[in-house]
């Protein structure tokens, strides 16, 4: 069911099949969508991670659409191992990329992915697997060292963040970094944990995110 929304565009609930289960998502597409953004939220996280739609509205706000669905089925995302089970996560992403592909609000525009923790891991596997659909990453707090058979092969320049507070994950991150042969850029936030939950931390999340997808999804 479409809704008007208030940067004078749409927004969709969506279901999307993938491999047996069907997986709920949220659809924004604003007035003239210069791209599309797909959303791949953290281990135990769900769609309606509330970090995830609020960087989803920046974006919206600049002209992207964006695409944020449950990577796992509700019982699923009560296992661990699942929730943790990166070739998996991969497999569900693709399902949404390929599902985008047959839309015709959004099928011709350019894709972007924002992975979370260890949606990070499947963004960049997802990458990987698409080279021709896939022209940016961008990973929050992620995880980049799970997905390391395929940091090599990532093609679409890649933006790492992580909170200077949040030392394992950006250690985990700045070995990553030195794996990609693609274009990156690692951004170090001040004062941030893994949740940027710190004043102003996230809102450097977004701008940051929305910065690297306009770069490299709207002047080509």
């Amino acid at each position: 069911m479409a809704e008007v929304v208030n940067i004078a565009g749409l927004r969709e609930q969506v279901s999307i099949p993938a491999a047996g289960v069907e997986l709920p998502g949220d659809l924004v597409i604003p007035r003239a969508p210069l791209a599309l953004v797909a959303f791949a939220h953290g281990s135990g996280s769900s769609r309606l991670s509330s970090r995830n739609r609020y960087v989803a509205e920046v974006l919206q706000q600049a002209g992207l659409a964006t695409l944020l669905f449950d990577l796992l089925a509700t019982a699923e995302n009560h296992n661990a191992r699942e929730r943790f089970d990166i070739p998996l996560l991969k497999q569900r992403l693709l399902a949404a990329i390929d599902w985008s592909l047959q839309q015709a609000s959004v099928a011709g525009l350019p894709l972007g992915l924002f992975g979370a923790s260890t949606g990070a891991a499947a963004a960049l596997e997802a990458a990987a697997a698409r080279p021709e659909c896939v022209r940016a990453v961008v990973s929050r707090g992620g995880r980049p060292d799970l997905a390391f058979d395929a940091l090599g092969m990532v093609r679409c320049p890649t933006l790492l963040i992580v909170g200077s507070h949040d030392v394992d994950v950006l250690e985990l991150n700045a070995w990553a970094a030195a794996h990609l042969r693609a274009s990156h850029d690692l951004l170090v936030v001040p004062g941030a944990g893994h949740l940027f939950s710190e004043p102003g931390a996230l809102e450097q999340v977004a701008v940051a995110a929305r910065d690297w997808f306009l770069m490299q999804l709207t002047n080509h």
